[in-house]
């Protein structure tokens, strides 16, 4: 099938430099947009043109001018940067959220990774996330709706196993999908072993992730729990 007009790649292309803080390469917005186009197949990405460049690239490219025109993006280096017109036209379709971390509190037992899962899903619906476990290899997603395709949170939980694991699938979320990364871990020996992991041969995530103790998961649910009927009337839509 033909490629999608290029107007209608000129909102997404916002929406991901929004969700990646505002600026990026377009080489990694060449990799994410077509997850907005679920019907573009492989060789119609691939196809080039008569110089030898691609299409897709191409049709990337020509949104990229329009909304440089506008006013609603600018040139930051190689980089693409928004604009605050730009930002002003996606904040209605993007509510960040930042989970701020609360001094934990102790508890008379640890979680097991399925309840721990259980309270991020929770967490995230409470949020006006769509939210699941096990999506993927993915312990926990979050969405910005059912519908969005990209994974705005991604969470693992550590409470056993290799936190190497854990950490390859979070660096593998930021790679493909600029998400938000947690790490949650159970005792602070976690935590000791996750950073050095982090300064070493995670360097890459180590200004990326956020890590999460299990009192402060805890404490989260709780909180938000107690104020559910308030949270659900700020996060109803019309």
């Amino acid at each position: 099938m033909p490629f999608p007009e290029s107007s209608r790649l000129e909102l997404p292309i916002l929406q991901e430099l929004k969700a990646t803080g505002g600026r990026d390469q377009p080489r990694y917005l060449y990799d994410r947009l077509p997850m907005y186009f679920p019907q573009l197949t492989p060789q119609e990405l691939a196809e080039k043109t008569s110089a030898g460049r691609s299409r897709w690239h191409r049709v990337v490219q020509i949104a990229a001018k329009h909304l440089l025109e506008q006013g609603e993006l600018r040139r930051a280096g190689t980089a693409w940067e928004l604009t605050n017109k730009g930002v002003r036209r996606v904040e209605a379709e993007d509510l960040p959220i930042t989970i701020v971390k609360a001094a934990p509190e102790p508890y008379e037992r640890t979680l097991t990774h399925k309840e721990a899962q259980r309270m991020l899903v929770e967490i995230g619906g409470l949020l006006g996330r769509f939210a699941e476990a096990e999506y993927e290899h993915y312990d926990v997603v979050w969405r910005d709706s059912l519908s969005a395709p990209r994974l705005s949170h991604v969470f693992e939980v550590q409470i056993s196993g290799s936190v190497d694991s854990a950490l390859t699938r979070l660096k593998h979320a930021h790679d493909t999908q600029r998400s938000q990364l947690f790490l949650v871990i159970s005792d602070e020996r976690d935590q000791r072993f996750a950073g050095k992991r982090l300064s070493g041969s995670f360097h890459e995530i180590l200004d990326i992730i956020n890590i999460i103790g299990i009192g402060e998961l805890q404490t989260l649910y709780e909180s938000l729990k107690a104020t559910q009927s308030l949270l659900e009337k700020l996060t109803r839509t019309k």
